[in-house]
C-alpha cells in the first residue's frame, strides 16, 4: 500500500492535505479521543468528571467564563509552544514543486500548519488564534496575538482579566466552532473555503492525502472523499480507522509521521532530478 501511495504522490499535479486531530499526535498534542484520553491530558477535568464535549460548549463563556477560558487559554498557550513534527515538512516538500501547488483543509484549530510554513490553510472549524465578541456587538474577527490567559493549574480556571472585545469591552471568545454553537462567526473560515474551492476547480491530477481524521466528527473525511471522488486518488492515513468505502483510494493503518517518513523513502526517483 505504501508503494502505491508513493506512486500516486509521484504522479500528482497538485496536492490537497486534509488533516484531523490525529495529525498533531506526533507533535505531542492530545487528540481528545474518548473521555479517558482527554482526562489523561487534563487530569483536573477528570476529577470534575467533565468531558471534552462538555467543555467545548460556548454557553460556558456566558455562564462560567473562568472555566471556559481556563480550557481554551491553556490550549492557546499549548499550541503556541508546540513545534510541528517532521511530517509537516515532508508534506510541504511533497507539494513544493507541483504545478498546482499544495493546499490544506483541516478541522484543527491549532495553527500548526501555519507554524510549519504552509501558505494556504482552510480552517473549517475556525482558529484558536483568532477571537470574536461573545455578545456579538460586531462580526469582526481579530488575531489573538499578544493575548495571554493566566490559569490556576489545580483547578484549570482562568484568572481575570479575561480577553475582551476591543469595541464594546465585553468578553471575547475564540473564533472556533464549538458544539451546539449558534454564535460562531464563520466569515474568516468561509473565505478560506471559497478560495480552496476555486483552486480545486483548476487543479489537475489532484492527489488527496488525509491524515488523522476519525469518523466521530467526519468533516475532514467527507471533504477528502469529495475532493478525490472523480479520480480515487485518496491516501488515507489513520492508525485506527483507515478504511475507504468502495476501495476508492489507498488506506494505510499507521500514524502520520511514521507513514510520511516511509512514503518519502518509497517514492520513485525521477532520473532527471
Amino acid at each position: 500500500m505504501r508503494e502505491l501511495a508513493a506512486k500516486l504522490l509521484d504522479g500528482a499535479g497538485a496536492l490537497l492535505i486534509c488533516a484531523g486531530a490525529g495529525m498533531g499526535v506526533d507533535s505531542g498534542l492530545p487528540d481528545f479521543r474518548g473521555s479517558e484520553g482527554f482526562w489523561r491530558a487534563y487530569p483536573p477535568y477528570a476529577r470534575l468528571g467533565l468531558r471534552f464535549e462538555e467543555l467545548a460548549d460556548p454557553r460556558h463563556f456566558a455562564d462560567d467564563p473562568e472555566l471556559a477560558w481556563g480550557f481554551y487559554g491553556h490550549r492557546l498557550e499549548l499550541y503556541r509552544k508546540t513545534v510541528p513534527h517532521e511530517g509537516f515538512r515532508l508534506l510541504r516538500e511533497f507539494g513544493s514543486d507541483l504545478p498546482g501547488g499544495v493546499r490544506v483543509f483541516t478541522s484543527n484549530v491549532d495553527g500548526q500548519f501555519q507554524a510549519a510554513g504552509f501558505g494556504f490553510v482552510a480552517e473549517a472549524h475556525g482558529s484558536i488564534h483568532h477571537l470574536q465578541c461573545l455578545a456579538g456587538c460586531t462580526a469582526d474577527i481579530w488575531p489573538a496575538a499578544g493575548v495571554t490567559v493566566a490559569i490556576a493549574p489545580e483547578t484549570m480556571r482562568a484568572v481575570p482579566p479575561l480577553p475582551s472585545c476591543p469595541r464594546c469591552g465585553g468578553l471575547a471568545r475564540p473564533n472556533i466552532l464549538m458544539f451546539g454553537d449558534f454564535s460562531w462567526v464563520p466569515d474568516r473560515s468561509q473565505a478560506q473555503l471559497d478560495e480552496l474551492t476555486a483552486w480545486r476547480r483548476t487543479a489537475r491530477d489532484l492527489v488527496v492525502v488525509e491524515l488523522g481524521a476519525g469518523q466521530a466528527v467526519p468533516t475532514v473525511r467527507r471533504y477528502a472523499e469529495l475532493a478525490s471522488a472523480a479520480t480515487g486518488a485518496l491516501i488515507r492515513i489513520n492508525p485506527r480507522e483507515p478504511e475507504i468505502r468502495h476501495g476508492r483510494g489507498v488506506s494505510i493503518a499507521a500514524g502520520a509521521l511514521e507513514t510520511l517518513t516511509a512514503l518519502t523513502a518509497a517514492r520513485p526517483r525521477n532520473p532527471a532530478s
